[in-house]
């Protein structure tokens, strides 16, 4: 057991010591070696601008996809199909202290589902800690929606079970075991049950349930995959602050460039996937903050790397961070985005499953291993590199290596070289400005330019302190061993204006 302890120790220090490694290198480098970090930024930014080249033709082929598929009738689609009438969809809806408004408008969503409603089963789980609250909350949904699915369960996670800890996926593990007996007695064909893990405020598109039905039926090895939507966060989008509307769209940006090469890809937010699956690991862990991509490496590991994401180009919506003031709000996003960065936590645990897994393919675990470390440490050091760090040579550089011709050329090529850069940036800004939500009367037109255009000025800013630096907040955490719990994200009060998809 100590030696299991030593070597999970050592696989959590390598993602955080890379990228101090990286940090305190640049910085003393740039006193004693200015020409080393000088070449160094060249080489980092070309790689930089090649990944930006590389991505938004994804990135594209995503945003058209997404443009077609939310025109078709998916329901029409499904419902030719011979198994139609047997897929059963599960939603399982964990809540803690979230107001009433939010669940009221998450189910409101599914009602307006195009899919039958008597193929549909909720799952509201609380959590004991908040007992009281829970009870008064479920007394009015279920006055209002008891009656209107084929069924609607609701479970209690008990406080302090061992081996947990309080989080969404502990809530979930508790929400399966507790769902799956009273699914077998109504005698369902649990192959045929696809179960949406939602945050409680997500509201899904009225043909999502209908799409993922489709792909269940028409993919190869159905229960083999799991089913990534596109995620917006488009619910309260246009109250927020700028900053947190960036931070937003720089995530949906990442997901919808990812959806067209899933491969490598896994779960994030709220996703779709096979009760039998979920069955056959037993469910969600419950001693994990990352559980939506935890339970893809639990599947990819159970199934020995014969498990893959099926993109869905259909957005389930959101909403972003609510505290208050504009600082509490910002402080609410930086947690917000180091419990995602806290994602990092998934990379010790594939080292140390993939090691002792011989029959997952070794292109598999490569490809899985590479992309999680070096997606976590371009996230940590890109904007500092690039805003930051990069500057330093010049700024301190001794005065016998500023003649140089590299020393006085680079600041121009690293220029030219973020400029190309930025048509990425542009790219994105157009796209993200497709997919707000309709202008709420009481936003001005001037606030929309802001919302559309101006507010992009701020990226270089929001990718240090909410890009960079959660990032390696999370990092630094798991490599000095201070291991991080869940927090939930602040969700709309009945104060707080509603909107819709």
């Amino acid at each position: 057991m100590k030696l299991e302890r030593l070597e999970t120790r050592i696989y959590e220090i390598i993602p955080g010591s890379l990228v101090w490694i990286t940090i305190i290198a640049s910085l003393a480098l740039s006193f004693v070696r200015p020409l080393w970090v000088v070449y160094f930024i060249i080489v980092y930014d070309l790689y930089w601008l090649f990944r930006v080249a590389y991505y938004l033709p994804f990135l594209l082929i995503s945003w058209f996809t997404y443009k077609s598929d939310i025109k078709k009738d998916w329901l029409t689609m499904v419902s030719a199909l011979p198994e139609y009438k047997n897929v059963y969809h599960l939603v399982m809806l964990p809540t803690v202290k979230e107001d009433v408004v939010v669940l009221r408008d998450s189910l409101n969503s599914l009602l307006q589902s195009s899919y039958p409603k008597d193929k549909i089963i909720i799952v509201l789980g609380g959590e004991e800690r908040a007992k009281e609250s829970f009870i008064e909350k479920v007394d009015i949904i279920k006055q209002e929606f008891g009656s209107k699915f084929f069924a609607f369960y609701t479970t209690l996670h008990p406080k302090d079970l061992p081996n947990e800890i309080i989080g969404k996926g502990s809530n979930m593990n508790w929400m399966g075991h507790q769902v799956l007996p009273k699914l077998q007695k109504l005698g369902i064909d649990l192959d045929k049950v696809i179960v949406s893990a939602f945050d409680v405020d997500t509201l899904a598109h009225p043909q999502y349930l209908a799409c993922i039905a489709y792909k269940f039926l028409t993919e190869p090895d159905p229960l083999r995959s799991s089913y990534q939507p596109v995620v917006l966060y488009n619910n309260n989008l246009w109250e927020s602050p700028a900053p947190v509307r960036v931070a937003m769209f720089g995530t949906t940006v990442w997901l919808m460039t990812e959806l067209a090469r899933p491969e490598g890809m896994m779960t994030f937010s709220s996703h779709s996937m096979s009760l039998r699956m979920l069955i056959d690991v037993g469910f969600w862990e419950k001693d994990i903050v990352s559980e939506d991509s935890r339970i893809f490496l639990q599947a990819l590991l159970h199934y020995h790397g014969d498990y893959r994401v099926t993109p869905i180009y259909l957005p389930v919506s959101m909403d972003t961070v609510m505290s208050g003031s504009y600082r509490d709000a910002l402080f609410a996003l930086y947690k917000q985005l180091r419990r995602w960065a806290w994602g990092v936590e998934n990379f010790p645990y594939m080292i140390r499953r993939f090691l002792r897994d011989p029959q997952m393919p070794i292109l598999t675990k490569i490809g899985f291993l590479w992309k999680q470390l070096e997606g976590m440490y371009t996230w940590a050091t890109v904007p500092l590199l690039i805003f930051l760090l990069g500057q330093l040579p010049f700024w301190f550089a001794p005065q016998e290596f500023r003649s140089y011709a590299v020393f006085q050329n680079t600041p121009f090529t690293l220029e030219w070289l973020m400029r190309f850069a930025m048509v990425g940036v542009f790219v994105s800004a157009i796209l993200s400005a497709t997919l707000l939500p309709r202008r709420p009367k009481h936003i001005s037109r001037w606030q929309t330019l802001i919302v559309t255009i101006f507010q992009w000025a701020l990226l270089p800013v929001t990718f240090v302190l909410f890009g960079a630096i959660p990032a390696i907040d999370a990092q630094t955490r798991l490599m000095l061993g201070k291991y991080m719990g869940f927090n939930v994200s602040p969700k709309r009060t009945q104060q707080t204006t509603k909107l819709k998809t």
